[in-house]
């Protein structure tokens, strides 16, 4: 596995050799949004309730597939 060090250094390598504006431009964009995402987030007792309630929900085995939702979705949207 590599080191954040080697990994580092191997993207310096290759930002050195691009010469696509464009491209560096958009890399910078990624890089300087990706930066500010280490920054806490700070969640209200209403978000910490529903999150718990989800956890408890996965914890008793009360899910429903992706496809199933997508099914009952299509069907409150006809029903409309």
């Amino acid at each position: 596995m590599a080191t954040v060090e080697k990994i580092r250094k191997g993207l310096i390598e290759k930002i050195l050799s691009i010469q696509n504006k464009d491209f560096l431009e958009a890399l910078d964009k990624l890089i300087s949004t990706s930066v500010s995402d280490t920054e806490p987030v700070y969640l209200t007792d209403e978000q910490k309730i529903m999150l718990e309630m989800s956890e408890n929900d996965i914890a008793n085995g009360e899910l429903i597939s992706q496809d199933a939702m997508d099914k009952r979705n299509m069907e409150w949207i006809n029903a409309m």
